[in-house]
């Protein structure tokens, strides 16, 4: 059994952050902690995106503590592949500060059982790991979200997520319902009706922002998250606070109609959708933009859950569960966005090094 301080579960932005703090507070990589990733490389769940998602098209890739992404980039880079250009940036980061992530290493369970002098331990592909304390960064990629809708089982033609998205070419010729109003579904509703036709829908209006992002935007949005996870309540959706950005791509797709949105449907039927009112479309895809939920499943034996499904968190930034200080989760809350997560990473690893050795 490997035996150590802290353990680190994910290796993308968060788990790297959190990393990099713990060695500037004197851990040594390997030895007082432990970074585990279930994936082969380097990359998080950038790895995993699809390939026409470039630094031209991705919304925005933040900046590591103490490296900064453009380091690692060639001139006249926009047009590369994110799934390329930010696994190559986390591999240098980890190479520069000496990370050691060992990988590949999915992490099964994570339990309490009492006979490790107040260590948890998780048991893993690789054998078990016991820590005092751990720092949860596992992300969402791994827990996509379909919401259940009435006759989903009768439907004859494709449903994917964005997570099984490849590219538009694969859709041509047949009719494409997108459903999601977060940037990923315009993004994704904006490639896939230049080779086809398409239909979106949402279940709220959306709201698109022409002006640009700032600081006070940024905040209210990690603002409202906060109070959520503070009360206990499951993270919500920052869309409604920071609305879609206008991009040219944007404004193009307005221009041809492709923003036109539908309210969600009510059914779904072999060859299509239903609304309340009867009104039937015929589809031949239903690509569900419908977001991800926290990957935590693998920490249910600590029973942090609330009734209500939410954990109820604290500490500075809110990182901190409120009911096992031993356990810090990055990427849960005001901490999932991406710039967050860095933020989050310097006060999860001081506020639970304090915990640990008072």
């Amino acid at each position: 059994m490997t035996q150590v301080e802290v353990l680190v579960i994910g290796a993308g932005q968060a788990g790297l952050s959190a990393g990099y703090h713990l060695r500037r507070l004197g851990l040594v990589a390997g030895t007082d902690f432990l970074v585990v990733d279930h994936a082969a490389g380097p990359g998080g769940a950038w790895q995993f995106r699809w390939p026409s998602l470039t630094l031209t098209t991705v919304n925005g890739v933040s900046d590591l503590p103490g490296m900064a992404f453009s380091e690692t980039l060639a001139p006249h880079s926009e047009e590369v592949q994110a799934s390329v250009a930010v696994p190559n940036y986390y591999r240098r980061y980890e190479e520069r500060f000496d990370l050691r992530v060992r990988r590949p290493t999915t992490v099964t369970v994570v339990c309490d059982r009492g006979d490790h002098d107040g260590a948890l331990t998780a048991e893993t592909d690789r054998g078990e790991i016991a820590a005092k304390g751990l720092i949860n960064a596992t992300g969402t990629w791994e827990h996509p979200f379909i919401p259940h809708y009435r006759g989903a089982e009768t439907f004859l033609g494709r449903q994917l997520h964005t997570k099984d998205y490849g590219s538009a070419a694969e859709f041509t010729g047949k009719h494409v319902i997108v459903v999601g109003g977060g940037i990923s579904a315009v993004q994704l509703l904006d490639e896939v009706s230049l080779v086809t036709t398409t239909t979106w829908v949402t279940r709220s209006e959306p709201v698109f922002r022409d002006e640009p992002f700032t600081p006070d935007i940024g905040r209210k949005a990690v603002a409202m998250v906060e109070d959520r996870v503070r009360r206990g309540l499951p993270p919500g959706s920052v869309v409604s606070v920071t609305g879609l950005p206008v991009t040219d791509r944007i404004r193009a797709a307005q221009q041809r109609g492709v923003l036109n949105r539908l309210p969600m449907f009510e059914t779904i039927t072999p060859d299509g959708v239903r609304w309340a009112d009867g009104t039937e479309m015929q589809a031949d895809v239903i690509l569900w933009c419908t977001g991800f939920r926290s990957a935590l499943d693998h920490l249910a034996p600590l029973r942090l859950r609330g009734p209500g499904g939410g954990i109820t968190m604290a500490g500075r930034l809110a990182t901190q569960v409120a009911t096992d200080p031993r356990v810090h989760l990055l990427g849960y809350g005001p901490s999932a966005s991406t710039i967050g997560a860095n933020r989050a990473g310097r006060a999860a690893t001081q506020e639970l090094l304090h915990t640990l050795r008072a």
